[in-house]
């Protein structure tokens, strides 16, 4: 058992909530709450079959992310859309993604340098601006995944699905389909086993950021 602000809680209750609150955040990324927007505790639990105390430790995890925000008198809100927050995410993820390339990309396997040739296939081949997102966001995390660094990778992971909240919020009805120079260069050098190649691309496709 588990100590919380809500009482005592289950290991299998805190699988639970973490289900719930990946879920909840890859919705409001995707669209599906608007800025303002109340996550109802009675609602969440009735549609996920659980305890109100479990969604309240699923609440508080997508709080924390910044995602939403825990309001007096309205409870938790989907947080709004902002230009500070929005530049604030890109020298994050400037600062920390091609740090992350660099130590990724020497300990890449076969296997992932295949599964990164795939994903860019498939944001060069999305038909609509949420498959492309996907995409994206795998690939990003594709490059980034042999770098041993959990902490790290959970962090930008964290601000891809911000990225993709802010990029579903401003930019789905501008979105056009087409091929991303910058991914094939970071999949060049990928396979090239080039780190700083990568982190120099990296930087620069990031600093394009908006």
């Amino acid at each position: 058992m588990y100590e919380t602000d809500g009482g005592q809680v289950s290991q299998q209750q805190l699988k639970k909530s973490d289900d719930i609150a990946n879920k909840l955040l890859d919705r409001i990324a995707h669209g599906g709450f608007e800025p303002g927007d109340k996550l109802r505790q009675d609602l969440i639990a009735r549609e996920f079959g659980v305890s109100q105390v479990t969604v309240r430790e699923a609440l508080l995890h997508v709080v924390s992310t910044g995602l939403a925000t825990s309001q007096p008198r309205r409870g938790v809100c989907v947080s709004p859309v902002d230009q500070t927050a929005v530049e604030e995410l890109r020298v994050m993820r400037t600062a920390l993604e091609p740090v992350a390339v660099l130590r990724s990309v020497p300990n890449l396997t076969r296997d992932q340098i295949a599964e990164i040739e795939a994903l860019n296939e498939a944001c060069n081949d999305a038909q609509t601006s949420e498959a492309w997102e996907e995409a994206n966001r795998r690939f990003h995390m594709a490059l980034i995944s042999a770098c041993n660094m959990p902490r790290l990778i959970a962090e930008v992971d964290n601000l891809q699905r911000l990225y993709m909240w802010h990029f579903s919020a401003r930019h789905t009805t501008r979105w056009r389909k087409r091929d991303d120079p910058d991914h094939a260069a970071l999949l060049k050098a990928a396979k090239a086993g080039d780190a700083e190649l990568a982190r120099a691309v990296m930087q620069r496709h990031l600093s394009r950021m908006s």
